[in-house]
C-alpha cells in the first residue's frame, strides 16, 4: 500500500489499482491509474514527455509520499488521495476527493472500462476552456459538459482555473465533466484508465505556456491567412468564383482567401474538382495568385460507393466499421446521376495511419499539384446522428473509447502531408478539435450557427473559451450560417455588427447560407449573395472601412502569431489573461483583448448605439475615436454608432495609428 520511487516518479500498487505520478514538463505532473498495467501507448495528447527532473521526491514510512516539480507540489496520502499545492505559497490548488466523504472514492475504475475521477470543488473558483460550447458562458462553473464532438461543439478536455492550475483530462473517450458546487467529476465511457495532467501557474499565460508545451505549440500563422476570407454557401463554378475575386480587386477591396466549398467534386470521396464546372483549376489558382488571393477547398470525410476511393479504402480497412457489423454508413446527399440523391455514405478512418496517408495522396495529387494548399476540413466530427456515432469502431478503438481522436487525427493527415511537401506553416479550417489540435495548424470555426444577435453574443464567450483551450486560431461565420436576408434592414444591422466583431478576430471570414436559398441539396444548390457589396450602400461603406482596418492590423497579428507559436498565448483572449491581478477583469465575459494592446467591446444587441465597457486597471486606455486617454479600472458608457464598435488601445502601445 505504500509508494515507491521508480523512474523519476511515484508508484503505488494495490489490489484495486496501479497508480503512477511523474513529472511531465516544467511545473507539471501526469497522473495515471488503471486496474491492470499502464499502457504507455494508450492514445492521448501527451505523446512525448518534456524533460523534467523533480526537485524533490520522497516516500515516507507512514505510507505518504511527495513530489515537487517547479511550482507544483503533489502530496500523496496513505489512502491514495492526491493534493496539489503551489510550492511557494503552500496553497492548495486542487485536491482529489477524500474517499471517506464520497461513497465511490476519488478514482473509479469500473467493470466495462468506464472510469471516473473526482476532485474537490471550491467557492469562487472560475473555470474556463473545455473547447467550444454555445451555452453562452465564459465561466463554466456549474455546467455539465459532454465530451462529445458535434456540429458547433468542439470538446477539448482542458480546464483553466482561476485558482492557478490547468488540468488536461488526457482521455479521448466520450464522457462528460461535471463542474458542480460540491465536486468536479470527470467521466470516460470506456478505456479503463485514469489519465490526467496538471500544471501550476501564477498567471493564465504561464498555464497556457505549460499546456501547449506539453500538447504541442501551434505553427506560425501563414501570412496570407491574416487577411479577409470570402465564402458563401457554395460557389458553383470556376467562373463564378473567379468573378467574385476579380470584383473584389476591381473595387480595391482587400481579399486574402476565397473558399471553394462542398459539391465541387463529382462524388463524395473523389477529393477532386468536377471537370465540367471547374475546367482548369491550375489556371484558376494562377489567376488568383496574381490577384493576391489564396484558394481554399472543402474536404469532407464521407465516401460514397462508386467514388474514386471507395473500393481502395474498403479493401485496405481504411473505412470506419460498424459495431453491428460491416461498414458504418449514414445517408448523405450525393451528386451521382446529376441531381443530389441521398445515398449511404461511409467514412474514412482518420485514426488509421494508412487512411491518413491515402487521403493525403489524393489531396496531393488532385489539389496541391494544382496550387491548392489550404483545406477546409468540414463535417469532421465526423458528422452523424448520436445513435450512429455511438456504433462507430475506429482503428484506435470503439467510439466510446476513442471517438474524440477523429478531428485531431484528421487535421494531422493534412499537416503531416503539407510539412512533408515543404510547408512549415500548415493551416486547416476545421469544424472540430481535441486536445493538441493546435499543433497541427487547426483553425477552428464554430460550425453552422444561427443568424441572430443571441448567437453573436454566444460566439464571444465560445471564442474566449477556445482561446483558453490552447487553440489560438478560431473564427465564426460572420453573420451566422443558417439564413439571413441581405435585403432585410434588421439583418443588415446584424451583419454589420458581426463583421465589426470579426475584424478583430484571429481570422476574419464571411460565410453563410443566405436567402434566397434552396431547401434541399441539389447540383444547383446555392444561396443568396454574401459578398460585402450584397447588403446595400450604407453597409458597404462600413464593411469597406473595416476591411481596410483589418489590413492595418495584419502586422500586429503576425507579431501575435509569433507569440502564439513561441508561448501558446492566444491572440484573442479574455481580459484576465493580461490583467490577472485585476478582480474586475475576471468579471467581464463580453469583451476581449486582441493581443496585449487592443481591447474590443462587440455590440451584440439590436438597435444598441452605446454599451458599457470595463477598462482593466494598471494602464491608461486611449480611445482612437475621440483621442481621449481614460484611466484603467473604470467602467464607462462607450458610444457605438452603427459605423463602429468601442475599441481602446493600451496607452503608449503605438496601436492608435492602426485604428484611426
Amino acid at each position: 500500500m505504500s509508494y515507491s520511487i521508480r523512474a523519476g516518479g511515484l508508484e503505488r500498487h494495490t489490489a484495486a489499482e496501479m497508480l503512477r505520478i511523474e513529472p511531465w514538463g516544467p511545473h507539471a505532473v501526469r497522473v495515471r491509474a488503471t486496474a491492470g498495467t499502464l499502457d504507455s501507448a494508450a492514445p492521448g495528447a501527451l505523446e512525448t514527455p518534456a524533460p523534467a527532473t523533480p526537485d524533490a521526491l520522497s516516500a515516507s514510512d507512514d505510507g505518504s509520499a511527495r513530489l515537487v516539480n517547479g511550482r507544483l507540489a503533489v502530496e500523496a496520502s496513505a489512502d491514495g488521495r492526491l493534493t496539489f499545492r503551489h510550492v511557494d505559497s503552500g496553497r492548495v490548488l486542487l485536491a482529489e476527493r477524500d474517499p471517506r466523504s464520497h461513497h465511490t472514492g476519488s478514482r473509479v475504475l469500473a467493470a466495462g472500462g468506464r472510469t471516473q475521477q473526482s476532485f474537490d470543488a471550491y467557492d469562487g473558483e472560475r473555470l474556463h476552456g473545455l473547447g467550444q460550447h454555445l451555452h453562452g458562458r465564459l465561466d463554466q462553473k456549474g455546467c455539465v459538459i459532454d465530451l462529445v464532438q458535434s456540429n458547433t461543439v468542439a470538446a477539448v478536455p482542458f480546464l483553466h482555473s482561476s485558482r492557478g492550475y490547468g488540468l488536461l483530462w488526457n482521455n479521448p473517450a466520450t464522457g462528460r465533466v461535471e463542474l458542480g458546487a460540491d465536486a468536479t467529476r470527470w467521466t470516460a465511457d470506456a478505456g479503463g484508465r485514469i489519465d490526467y495532467w496538471i500544471t501550476a501557474g501564477d498567471t493564465p499565460a504561464q498555464i497556457l505556456d505549460a499546456y501547449t508545451q506539453a500538447t504541442g505549440r501551434p505553427p506560425l500563422l501563414p501570412e496570407w491567412a491574416s487577411g479577409f476570407w470570402q465564402s458563401k454557401l457554395r460557389y458553383r463554378t470556376q467562373y463564378e468564383l473567379l468573378s467574385v475575386a476579380r470584383q473584389y480587386k476591381e473595387r480595391g477591396l482587400p481579399l486574402s482567401v476565397i473558399v471553394c466549398d462542398f459539391f465541387h467534386w463529382p462524388r463524395m470521396g473523389d477529393w477532386r474538382f468536377e471537370p465540367a464546372e471547374w475546367p482548369d483549376p491550375t489556371a484558376m489558382t494562377q489567376e488568383l495568385g496574381r490577384l493576391g488571393v489564396k484558394l481554399a477547398v472543402s474536404v469532407w470525410p464521407t465516401v460514397e460507393p462508386d467514388s474514386d476511393t471507395y473500393d481502395e479504402l474498403r479493401a485496405a480497412g481504411h473505412l470506419v466499421r460498424d459495431a453491428d457489423g460491416g461498414l458504418l454508413t449514414f445517408p448523405w446527399p450525393s451528386r451521382h446521376g446529376g441531381d443530389a440523391l441521398t445515398r449511404p455514405m461511409a467514412y474514412y478512418d482518420a485514426t488509421h495511419p494508412g487512411a491518413r496517408a491515402a487521403l493525403w495522396q489524393r489531396l496531393n495529387d488532385n489539389y496541391l499539384s494544382l496550387g491548392v494548399s489550404c483545406f477546409w476540413l468540414d463535417a469532421c466530427e465526423p458528422d452523424m446522428p448520436p445513435e450512429f456515432a455511438e456504433r462507430a469502431v475506429y482503428a484506435a478503438g470503439p467510439a466510446a473509447q476513442a471517438a474524440n481522436l477523429y478531428p485531431l487525427q484528421h487535421a494531422r493527415a493534412v499537416a503531416d502531408g503539407l510539412r512533408a511537401a515543404g510547408e512549415d506553416r500548415p493551416l486547416s479550417l476545421i469544424r472540430s478539435a481535441w486536445a493538441g489540435s493546435q499543433r497541427y495548424g487547426a483553425l477552428l470555426w464554430s460550425g453552422d450557427i444561427p443568424t441572430t444577435f443571441d448567437s453573436l453574443a454566444r460566439q464571444i464567450r465560445a471564442g474566449l473559451n477556445v482561446a483558453m483551450s490552447g487553440i489560438p486560431w478560431w473564427n465564426t461565420d460572420i453573420g451566422g450560417f443558417a439564413g439571413g436576408d441581405p435585403d432585410d434592414p434588421a439583418y443588415r444591422e446584424l451583419l454589420i455588427r458581426w463583421f465589426q466583431y470579426g475584424t478583430f478576430g484571429p481570422v476574419m471570414r464571411l460565410h453563410g447560407d443566405r436567402e434566397p436559398n434552396h431547401p434541399t441539396f441539389s447540383t444547383d444548390m446555392t444561396a443568396g449573395p454574401n459578398e460585402v457589396w450584397s447588403y446595400g450602400q450604407e453597409a458597404y461603406d462600413i464593411l469597406r472601412q473595416h476591411l481596410l482596418l483589418r489590413e492595418r492590423l495584419r502586422p500586429y497579428l503576425h507579431r501575435l502569431s509569433e507569440d502564439a507559436h513561441r508561448t501558446g498565448a492566444p491572440p484573442m483572449r479574455p481580459l484576465f489573461f493580461d490583467f490577472p491581478e485585476d478582480p474586475g477583469a475576471w468579471d467581464v465575459d463580453d469583451q476581449f483583448l486582441l493581443g496585449p494592446d487592443v481591447l474590443v467591446a462587440p455590440v451584440y444587441e439590436a438597435g444598441a448605439r452605446a454599451r458599457r465597457v470595463y477598462l482593466p486597471s494598471g494602464t491608461g486606455w486611449l480611445d482612437p475615436a475621440t483621442k481621449a486617454v481614460l484611466k484603467g479600472g473604470t467602467t464607462l458608457d462607450a458610444q457605438a454608432p452603427l459605423e463602429r464598435i468601442p475599441v481602446f488601445v493600451r496607452e503608449g502601445s503605438g496601436m492608435a495609428e492602426h485604428l484611426a
